[in-house]
């Protein structure tokens, strides 16, 4: 629902969020009020000491405002568990209980300061334990004191300004007029500066050029766009995902499988799908390696620090060989114990990273034959604002295609890899060195994306070169240049994983989704929040939660209900000068980006927990990129991006077709002796 509006500005906490810390400080405050009664009738006779009159007058006053914050709080949980998410009507008495509540914070301020004042008075000479008792309350008051002051000012938000606050609703608009154009500008760039700050903040801790101010505005600007058209606190998001989730439950346990409704099989020989897999299997250990010493120690807890303790003690490469930081050679170190390959088998490695230059590493793969690029996923906070630059750009391939878009940020990043490429010589080297190889591609995460863009730009002078993109993320390639990539790129996605159907288009979806979901459902969040814990934590069955969309035809569902309309129309304040078009309404504002190449979908097929581990049986099937449309909520959504869950489930997949060929020849073999 909208966020309140509290002393004439919008709050990031809506009427019915107080339930639960409602509740915990009702219970902290009940235990302390019993707390300080029962010590009060203990030692009652014990105050006739000098100064044991204010302590005792202290005790007595806080005991009677304790109760009536009791009073207070047990109001306001009540209130607040009133109503549904759409419906804050029967909870519209709450800003006057909470101007009360923090009414009562003066005098208990006031308190705890006179408290601190007599306890500190060297002339008390009452008993230790009285005085140390009294102490002991005078700090908790202050505790509390102190949170509440830290929780107004997370739920404080910046946009909720009250001069923008009823402009939607009491002026007449005129788009044309200066005086209103000058003010909705300057509405998007405060906006802007807020996002702006709040990501500074969180990239605190690294250097900032040139390249990370024009990331940061633009990321800025793109999270305005997609918050600035609901009125949704992160609690009602919380609750939504909540219900997606035990909706997406509910239709797979129908008797028609998930797969069958979210993936297309194309016609392919299942014999090319087998070789598919056996390469991707073997591939993934060069896009695993190329996190470094990070990913080996988190695969390998106990036994990896020795490993690379004694990897660390050889000799060094020269400083030609490697490019950027790797003290104590631990990075080299885990490639070479993933990869398994020997030092003269590298031809270049590079740990510079910034935003839009990743790392990567260049490799002969003897094995296979082949001059294996691999490109390293997501490790830094450069790499994050790499993945968040989503605006889309042109690449124009001359003779191939023409106006294709693609991932700003994670074009940049593969523009990077192939001026060092091409016009330092590495690829040159590399075909001196071995002239038959050839060139394989590879990456996780964001080191698919950049992979597969970089083989995109490579393609017309390697006709032959390959690309394995393990976990890609969904918004990459528009369809022409996701069609064109079909012929060299093979996609690998596990499961549900979450990167795979990132896209703006996606996330729009899924915010109307939850705007939908949450703006019909008939249950108090409280009870939509308990129960979504439960199931996620515990299982179970997914729970039943009437909603107004139930028994609607199809028809009546693709026009937007009222209460989801007032949740898009009735916007963050600060945001509602931005537009006039309903969202719900509203032409797209993303073009849509595809996975790239052909698609691999590996599921979970069946799943037995033991003991201490658990038996995980993977398929695989080709799929499109229509499969991945839409993001599915699921605890494995995250886990199935992994790059360790993922190369297990193809060496899971490859091992049990071994077996399988094995059986097969072992029963030919005792049918031809019979």
């Amino acid at each position: 629902m909208p966020g309140m509006v509290i002393f004439g500005r919008r709050w990031a906490i809506a009427s019915d969020d107080f339930v639960f810390p409602g509740a915990f400080e009702l219970f902290i405050r009940v235990i302390w009020w019993i707390g300080i009664l029962v010590f009060y009738s203990v030692h009652k006779g014990k105050f006739n000491c000098t100064g044991g009159g204010l302590l005792h007058s202290y005790l007595l006053v806080l005991l009677i405002l304790l109760a009536a914050i009791i009073c207070a709080v047990c109001t306001i949980v009540y209130v607040s568990m009133q109503g549904t998410i759409s419906n804050p009507g029967p909870r519209k008495s709450l800003p006057k209980l909470l101007y009360t509540r923090l009414a009562l914070y003066i005098p208990e301020l006031v308190w705890a300061v006179v408290g601190a004042i007599w306890v500190s008075d060297t002339d008390v000479r009452c008993e230790r334990t009285v005085v140390n008792a009294v102490f002991g309350t005078v700090i908790a008051s202050w505790v509390i004191i102190i949170f509440t002051v830290v929780a107004v000012l997370i739920v404080f938000d910046p946009l909720g300004g009250k001069k923008t606050l009823y402009l939607a609703d009491n002026i007449n608009r005129n788009l044309e007029s200066s005086q209103s154009g000058q003010l909705f500008y300057n509405v998007k760039k405060t906006a802007t500066r807020v996002w702006e700050t709040r990501i500074r903040l969180l990239c605190c801790c690294i250097m900032q050029d040139d390249d990370h101010r024009v990331a940061f505005t633009s990321i800025a600007e793109l999270f305005r766009d997609y918050f600035s058209d609901t009125d949704l606190v992160p609690s009602d998001i919380a609750a939504g995902l909540t219900l997606l989730h035990q909706e997406q439950d509910k239709v797979e346990n129908c008797s028609k499988e998930p797969e069958e409704i979210l993936c297309h099989t194309p016609l392919s020989h299942t014999e090319d799908l087998d070789i598919e897999l056996e390469n991707a299997a073997h591939y993934m250990q060069f896009a695993a390696a190329a996190y470094g010493w990070p990913y080996y120690i988190y695969t390998n807890p106990f036994t990896a620090l020795c490993k690379l303790n004694g990897d660390c003690c050889r000799n060094s490469p020269t400083e030609s060989d490697i490019i950027g930081d790797d003290r104590l050679n631990f990075h080299f170190g885990s490639i070479l114990q993933i990869t398994g390959l020997q030092y003269r088998d590298f031809i270049h490695i590079s740990f510079h990273n910034k935003i839009f230059e990743i790392p990567f590493f260049v490799a002969l793969d003897h094995k296979k034959e082949a001059i294996v690029v691999a490109v390293r996923g997501t490790l830094s906070f450069e790499d994050i604002l790499t993945d968040l630059s989503a605006d889309c750009e042109d690449l124009t391939l001359e003779d191939v295609l023409e106006n294709g878009f693609v991932h700003k940020g994670i074009t940049q990043a593969a523009n990077y890899i192939y001026r060092r490429l091409i016009n330092d010589g590495i690829l040159n080297h590399a075909f001196t060195t071995a002239p038959e190889y050839k060139l394989v591609i590879v990456g996780h995460s964001l080191g698919a994306g950049t992979a597969s863009i970089l083989a995109i730009m490579l393609r017309k002078s390697f006709p032959t070169l390959r690309c394995y993109a393990f976990s890609p993320p969904g918004g990459l390639l528009s369809k022409s240049l996701a069609d064109y990539s079909k012929c060299f790129i093979v996609s690998v996605i596990l499961g549900k994983d979450l990167v795979a159907r990132l896209s703006m288009p996606n996330m729009e979806d899924l915010k109307r989704r939850i705007v939908r979901i949450v703006a019909n459902c008939t249950r108090p969040k409280y009870q939509i929040l308990l129960h979504g814990c439960w199931y996620e934590v515990f299982g179970g069955g997914p729970d039943n939660f009437p909603t107004e969309l139930d028994g609607r035809s199809h028809n009546t569902l693709t026009q937007p209900l009222l209460a989801e309309e007032s949740l898009m129309m009735h916007r963050s304040p600060s945001y509602s000068a931005l537009g006039d078009e309903s969202p719900l309404n509203a032409p797209p504002r993303y073009p849509h980006l595809y996975l790239p190449g052909k698609i691999i979908h590996i599921v979970e097929e069946t799943s037995s927990k033991r003991w201490c581990s658990s038996d995980v049986k993977y398929t695989a099937r080709w799929s499109k990129e229509t499969a991945f449309s839409n993001i599915l909520i699921s605890p494995k959504m995250v886990t199935d991006h992994m790059p360790d869950v993922v190369l297990k489930a193809l060496n899971n997949l490859t091992e049990e077709k071994a077996s399988c060929v094995t059986c097969q020849t072992d029963g030919d073999f005792h049918t031809n002796i019979v």
